[in-house]
């Protein structure tokens, strides 16, 4: 995973809106697509990638979205499993061989 890839989803993830959906969640969802988009604009502007406090954080937002994408369908279903795979990509980015 390049920072060409992370970058162009980041661009894909911004150019489209927040969802409009009714969920008990949406404040949850809401603080992870505000983490996970705040750890890719960490790991574009920051040369040494993300930290490992930023690597936990990103797992538990993955494993957050697998316990909350479940419920949603449609447009909001496709943000939110879009915002999961750039947590994915971000992470990619972390594995050192």
């Amino acid at each position: 995973m390049t920072r060409t890839d992370i970058a162009e989803a980041w661009a894909q993830h911004c150019a489209e809106g927040w969802p409009r959906f009714s969920s008990p969640h949406e404040g949850q969802l809401m603080t992870l697509d505000t983490v996970i988009s705040g750890c890719a604009v960490f790991y574009l502007d920051t040369p040494e990638g993300l930290d490992e406090q930023r690597i936990g954080i990103l797992k538990d937002c993955i494993d957050d979205l697998d316990d909350l994408t479940s419920e949603l369908d449609g447009d909001s279903q496709t943000y939110f499993l879009r915002l999961r795979q750039l947590g994915e990509r971000l992470l990619a980015t972390a594995i050192r061989p």
